[in-house]
């Protein structure tokens, strides 16, 4: 996925026509429901792209927005060394048993001359700083309540017998107070 944006590809589309038609950045943003800001960001995209209203009628959604922000975020010629697909580590750090430091050492194996350790992590933590990290979800009180096992076992062993069984961690969180309970 290139980057965050704010507008879906249909209100993109309004915002090209209501540009067409001289309609300020303010009007638009009203009428879209978002800050002027983010109109005058989009237009600015949309010229830089060359794009303009009407739009080809063979324009799909994700060829616009490809051509809108396939580059976002990145300053030409700015970084010298050879950058991995921050997005495909993100999903990549998700997975148990991966952190920065086995993505890192991965990275170094393919690109020696790639960055250190420090300024790795320093360029993942801004890529997630444009990614969307929380969804707002209200929940009545009493109406839900999460489980899932956390993924890892621990081993437990008897002391009475010394025998070693693996066992899994039981997760559950409700809903409306995010109150944590694991046995």
């Amino acid at each position: 996925m290139p980057t965050k944006r704010e507008l879906t590809m249909r209100q993109i589309r309004q915002m090209l026509r209501l540009a067409r038609d001289a309609v300020s950045a303010r009007e638009i943003g009203r009428t879209l429901g978002v800050a002027r800001s983010t109109i005058q960001d989009n237009l600015k995209r949309a010229s830089t792209a060359g794009l303009a209203w009407p739009l080809a009628g063979d324009l799909t959604d994700a060829v616009l927005e490809q051509r809108l922000f396939a580059h976002a975020g990145v300053r030409r010629g700015f970084r010298r060394r050879a950058e991995p697909d921050w997005a495909s580590l993100a999903c990549e750090l998700k997975r148990p048993g991966v952190n920065l430091m086995v993505l890192w050492e991965e990275y170094r194996a393919v690109h020696p001359e790639g960055y250190g350790y420090s300024r790795f992590c320093d360029l993942f933590r801004e890529f997630e700083r444009r990614l969307s990290p929380t969804m707002r979800q209200d929940h009545p009180a009493g109406d839900k309540v999460f489980v899932d096992y956390s993924g890892k076992k621990i081993m437990i062993v008897d002391r009475a017998t010394g025998v070693v069984r693996d066992a899994e961690i039981f997760v559950a969180v409700l809903g409306a107070s995010n109150y944590t309970e694991a046995a």
